[in-house]
């Protein structure tokens, strides 16, 4: 009877024990449940790859305002974020949209309304005002709603385009490209060159004491882009231009070139001579051909070949001579064609001249045709033309992936800030950055980069940098209205965000169109001892100011007969106390503004010198005009030369991959 009841007893207490765990496993099983379906994190991480599911959860997430309903940050947050597309509530969308005042400089431009500013003081006033409204429209556009017509379908373009004289004389003999050219776009212009005119202009003729006008008869047939910015001139793609009566040469010639953000290539002159056998051709076209000339004589090489036919008894090779294509009062028609490797122009079916790609443009930067000069344009027809166009859109055609995502800023000082002016319609140039040297300031908690943009004239140009800004988090907005004068604003921001926000020991600025070798750059800053205060660039001692033509600065604008000692602003160095110095004065109303950047940073850096010695660093390495042999930074660099060059430097052997620009040709 014991051990029976103490078995009895053993049984009970064992199911007792069983049904307390089952309990147990019940409540934890349950608190485990409450777990994952109310807090936000574990939601995420669980559905965060799972479509809609992980969307709703990250949308719970964002719109719980831990992140959004704070003021902006004095820096960027730590981590860059997509743009607020994914946000669904209305009231954390119009919290999202706020979130665009982080990107702005958070310089107070009003201060530059003062008399130091000289002649640029209206300019600025104006741009700032304009610049302010045009943001505060931006911060509260909601770029990602849906029209009242839906979506938005693609931008086309005409294939082909045909205008008569009537037409062509109502837009100024302009005709609009609006998708550029493509590979064998063709434009034919069917013309009259006119009279010739008194030409009293010093920059085209030359007049002597007692002599007449010369008398002067020339034209211009040119591809031109879209101008990034006030001011600036837009940019030549190609510039065709026949002189029927000359310049010093004396002779009729052609001249052709390519204007890259308002500076000229070399020029290409077709003078009559065929073009040297051994010289490159285009396409398998010579670059000029020949035309009569009344001093021709046979070349010595012309006289043997001859001699040597009549000795072995064959007849001399016929030879068609032509004349100068172009005739006053006689009509002509032209066909400019785009090859593989250059424009091709023929005159009434004959070839006269081609001139290969130059550096810093695509074809579908082409998107204006102008006439101009003494010329009766009867009728343009531009046919086998793009129907897109890539710029439309830049999401479609270049790559928004999070690899180019810059990352989270250090929480310690940086060692180098480098700041990248920009445009506002400049996103493949921006993104050939990124893709490029960019990539080794991502590595490098030490380094930080970011591009400096001011707003455009045009909306949607803006409405695209927004999202630009918002994906990639490396754009600072410098809240004014975009004008080529007043680039100075943006080297002021530079400085600001150097030792403001990044707390940097040096401050670099450079262009969205030059190629840094980080590495280079760093090693050279690192020979000064450390504490020196620094100023590296490729220098320019006693430059004057031109007081003529294109570049002409006034005396109003630059009294005096000499520039302070500068270094050209496509890339140059200084150490943080000199932007403190800088950023100090700008607080004070003290700075005098210059509307060049780089002249008006070496009369600020002239201006801290008189109190704290500076060195001076020369170093033709930062190259102004090109690339050179072992550079620190090549200006002049299209997206797709960045890229060539970025092959060249992973493989180790850096190198050019074109030389175009150079000294001779400024």
């Amino acid at each position: 009877m014991r051990r029976a009841a103490a078995a009895g007893a053993w049984g009970g207490g064992s199911f007792r024990r069983r049904a307390m765990e089952g309990l147990a496993a019940v409540l934890l099983f349950y608190a485990l449940v409450v777990l994952a379906l109310e807090s936000p994190l574990v939601s995420t991480s669980l559905t965060g790859g799972a479509g809609a599911g992980g969307a709703a959860a990250r949308k719970l997430y964002l719109s719980s305002g831990a992140v959004t309903t704070r003021s902006a940050p004095a820096r960027p947050d730590k981590e860059p974020r997509p743009a607020a597309a994914n946000v669904t509530d209305p009231s954390a969308r119009g919290r999202e949209r706020d979130r665009l005042s982080r990107f702005a400089t958070g310089l107070d431009l009003r201060l530059l309304d003062t008399a130091r500013s000289g002649a640029l003081r209206g300019q600025i006033a104006d741009a700032v005002a304009a610049g302010a409204r045009v943001f505060a429209e931006l911060e509260g556009l909601d770029a990602d709603a849906p029209s009242s017509e839906g979506e938005a379908a693609p931008a086309r373009c005409p294939q082909s385009i045909a205008l008569s004289a009537e037409e062509l004389r109502a837009r100024d003999r302009v005709v609009e490209l609006p998708c550029g050219l493509a590979l064998g776009s063709h434009v034919t212009v069917a013309a009259t060159p006119r009279a010739p005119h008194e030409e009293r202009d010093p920059a085209i003729a030359v007049l002597r004491d007692g002599e007449a006008p010369a008398m002067v008869s020339q034209f211009m047939v040119e591809l031109q882009g879209l101008r990034a910015v006030d001011g600036e001139d837009p940019p030549r793609v190609l510039h065709f231009n026949p002189r029927l009566r000359g310049d010093w040469s004396g002779r009729p010639v052609i001249e052709q070139n390519t204007c890259y953000r308002m500076n000229w290539g070399a020029a290409q002159r077709c003078e009559g001579w065929r073009s040297r056998p051994d010289e490159e051709t285009v396409d398998g076209l010579v670059k000029c051909e020949k035309w009569i000339r009344d001093d021709d004589e046979w070349s010595e090489e012309s006289k043997a070949a001859w001699w040597l036919n009549r000795l072995i008894g064959q007849k001399k090779e016929v030879n068609f001579d032509w004349p100068y294509p172009f005739v006053e009062g006689r009509l002509f028609v032209l066909t400019l064609s785009a090859g593989l490797e250059g424009y091709h122009v023929s005159v009434d079916g004959r070839h006269v001249t081609s001139l290969p790609y130059r550096t810093g443009f695509v074809l579908e930067d082409a998107t204006g045709l102008f006439l101009n000069g003494d010329l009766d344009v009867h009728s343009v027809f531009a046919g086998s033309l793009p129907t897109t166009h890539p710029s439309f859109a830049p999401q479609n055609y270049l790559d928004f992936s999070t690899v180019w995502q810059a990352p989270p800023l250090p929480d310690e000082p940086a060692e180098i800030f480098i700041g990248i002016m920009s445009s506002a319609n400049h996103f493949a140039e921006r993104m050939g950055v990124r893709k490029t040297w960019m990539s080794s300031v991502r590595k490098s908690p030490n380094l930080v980069a970011r591009f400096f943009v001011a707003l455009h004239g045009r909306k949607e140009v803006n409405v695209e940098l927004k999202k630009e800004a918002e994906f990639f988090g490396d754009i600072v907005f410098v809240p004014f209205l975009d004008n080529y004068d007043l680039v100075v604003m943006k080297t002021l921001a530079i400085c600001k965000y150097g030792v403001n926000v990044v707390s940097a020991k040096y401050v670099m600025k450079c262009d969205d169109d030059t190629f840094v070798r980080l590495d280079s750059v760093v090693a050279e800053i690192k020979k000064v001892p450390s504490g020196r205060s620094l100023y590296i660039g490729s220098m320019n001692i006693q430059h004057k100011p031109l007081r003529h033509g294109k570049w002409a600065v006034t005396y109003e604008e630059w009294p005096e007969e000499v520039y302070p000692a500068y270094a050209n602003g496509p890339g140059y160095v200084l150490s943080s106390d000199i932007a403190h110095f800088i950023m100090s004065e700008f607080t004070k109303q003290g700075l005098k503004l210059f509307k060049m950047e780089d002249v008006s940073m070496g009369l600020w850096v002239e201006q801290f010198n008189r109190t704290i010695p500076v060195e001076y660093i020369h170093s033709a390495k930062f190259c102004p005009y090109g690339c050179i042999d072992d550079y620190y930074t090549a200006h002049y660099q299209s997206p797709r030369l960045m890229l060539c060059m970025w092959e060249k430097l992973l493989e180790g052997r850096p190198g050019c991959c074109n030389r175009l620009y150079n000294e001779s040709s400024w």
